[in-house]
């Protein structure tokens, strides 16, 4: 019986070569992590962004005339000091999506104050915006990046009303 032999010893040695990593010719996504790089000179998507919520300090309640802070961290973390006594409980961080090509580097840039005009003509001033953005911005192997925003708001005396903004996010490729 050389003939039967002979066939279970080719297709073993058929099975042994589609079970060599290096022979599949494809990626092994087990074995090592992937690149992400996109070669010099390749086509990348646009990048995408977009505001899931907004930044928005809810009422804050005043105990005095004069100046105070209110401070909403991005982790929702409500400060308040000076004339005001309390932020409201509805206070919301924004938060930011954004969406480009996987495992790219990306520029964020948050302006350094936000102006906030009132119904009535009044201005708010938020003096500093803090976000969690890590210190090398990356969009993950999806392709995306998502943080949230916070700020200080100044307050100094009348300031009764409701105030709006815009809070410009810039982001491109590194």
């Amino acid at each position: 019986m050389p003939g039967p032999r002979l066939a279970l010893i080719l297709l073993v040695g058929a099975l042994a070569a589609f079970a060599d990593p290096r022979a599949a010719g494809a990626q092994c996504r087990l074995c090592e992590a992937p690149d992400l790089t996109v070669p010099e000179g390749a086509e990348r998507p646009p990048l995408e962004v977009t505001i899931d919520t907004d930044l928005d300090f809810d009422r804050l309640l005043l105990a005095t005339t004069g100046s105070g802070t209110a401070r909403l961290a991005p982790d929702g973390t409500r400060l308040a000091s000076g004339a005001i006594a309390s932020i409201g409980g509805r206070a919301v961080v924004a938060r930011v999506l954004v969406h480009g090509a996987p495992g790219r580097a990306v520029s964020v840039d948050l302006p350094a104050r936000v102006e906030m005009i009132g119904m009535k003509g009044g201005m708010l001033i938020i003096e500093r915006l803090i976000s969690d953005l890590p210190d090398d911005p990356k969009l993950d192997s999806n392709g995306e990046l998502a943080f949230r925003i916070g700020g200080e708001l100044s307050l100094d005396g009348e300031a009764d009303g409701e105030y709006r903004g815009s809070l410009p996010v810039a982001v491109d490729y590194l």
